[in-house]
């Protein structure tokens, strides 16, 4: 019996555009291309072993000719709307009591921010208390797909992986959850919505 629910944010609650980012770059840095050194840079980053300034100041060091609001909004861009049918569905079943509710994301400060800005303070605190944690990724230290990551979730809670569902649009993210005896839900964003989360054969 499911009784423990941990949500992804984006793609499950708030709309991304995950090429944007890279679409913007490129249109500004014609040559642009990911180094492996900049996939571990923006790791470190959305686990918070970066601030905002250094993270920033590395890409601006890189692409000197780009203004450095230029590069945070090229980097926000991925972050679009939190429908509110969403907000209202996890809101109602926060209200039911029927089951603890966790947020696991791997977010970071630019990206949190930009949400706050984008659903407003009092819409974005609505849903912020909607779950007994709500873990961040630059606030933890912690990103998904690492195993500890999970764990740090279901220790921290005492839950049990068998009465536990983690719903997530990123396969390599659930595949390591379900490799820790944790119930999963890959969500396609272009297909399902999690306001049909109860219509899943777990329920």
């Amino acid at each position: 019996m499911i009784k423990h629910l941990i949500f992804d944010f984006g793609d499950v609650f708030i709309n991304l555009d995950k090429a944007a980012t890279l679409r913007l770059l490129t249109s500004e840095i014609t040559d642009f291309q990911i180094t492996e050194e900049m996939t571990h840079i923006n790791a470190d980053y959305e686990k918070g072993l970066l601030t905002t300034p250094e993270f920033v100041s590395y890409y601006a060091k890189l692409f000197p000719w780009v203004s450095k609001a230029y590069l945070e909004n090229a980097w926000n861009a991925i972050i679009l709307d939190f429908p509110e049918k969403r907000l209202e569905f996890i809101e109602s079943l926060a209200a039911k009591g029927t089951h603890r509710l966790f947020l696991l994301s791997n977010t970071n400060e630019l990206h949190i921010e930009k949400v706050i800005a984008n659903m407003g303070e009092e819409r974005y605190t609505r849903f912020q208390n909607c779950f007994e944690k709500f873990y961040l990724s630059h606030q933890i230290h912690q990103r998904k797909p690492d195993s500890s990551c999970y764990q740090y979730v279901l220790t921290e809670n005492n839950l049990r992986p068998e009465e536990t569902l983690f719903i997530d649009d990123t396969f390599e993210n659930t595949l390591a959850a379900s490799e820790l005896g944790i119930h999963v839900w890959n969500l396609t964003p272009e297909l399902e919505d999690i306001t049909t989360l109860f219509d899943q054969p777990y329920f």
